[in-house]
């Protein structure tokens, strides 16, 4: 029997970020592991390793498709994968977070209020009042909490209903992460 890597229960991870954060919204922090390593990656080491041995949701992706059956396993259509719109989804992506950065922005002004709420699609608002305590932490680190946890479960939930729609990975087939990853690969090879 082959010896597992390390790197091959790294689907646990996703596990246990969203644990915590559901227990304690400050633990949205850490998904800025998942938001800037895969970056730093690529830009030292030109590749997409990340993507490939590192990715936790990916690997939690298969195994919750692959493993439990939770997967039609169709071809997604090709629309998907295809430059538009994964370079258009990339772009939504980081208006998202650009706005969830100026709310956090604005709170730490005195210009907004601390909203402890997580939105879903970034429309639903689900009250999540339960995993702050006020005054823990300043205003802004908390409100930077809640909008993060929102970003990063709601590409979980578009993650699980692609996995289920189609195949396991279909996720990353327009990851924005995966597709400023391969943007950054691009430019380094070509400037070599």
């Amino acid at each position: 029997m082959k010896k597992k890597r390390w790197n091959e229960y790294l689907w646990i991870w996703p596990i246990i970020y969203f644990t915590l954060g559901f227990f304690n919204i400050l633990f949205a922090w850490l998904g800025m592991i998942d938001f800037l390593l895969p970056l730093i990656i690529a830009i030292v080491g030109g590749n997409k390793a990340f993507c490939n041995s590192y990715c936790g949701r990916g690997q939690l992706l298969a195994k919750i498709g692959s493993k439990s059956g939770c997967s039609r396993n169709k071809l997604a259509p090709k629309w998907l994968s295809s430059k538009w719109f994964r370079y258009g989804f990339l772009a939504f992506f980081l208006t998202m977070f650009a706005n969830m950065v100026f709310q956090t922005y604005l709170v730490a002004a005195g210009a907004n209020s601390l909203r402890e709420v997580i939105k879903l699609f970034w429309t639903i608002r689900v009250p999540w009042g339960w995993t702050y305590t006020a005054g823990t932490v300043s205003n802004w680190v908390a409100q930077f909490s809640f909008g993060f946890y929102s970003l990063m479960l709601t590409s979980l939930l578009l993650g699980l209903i692609v996995m289920a729609l189609y195949r396991p990975k279909t996720w990353c087939t327009f990851c924005p992460m995966g597709t400023m990853t391969q943007g950054i690969c691009k430019i380094k090879a070509n400037n070599k």
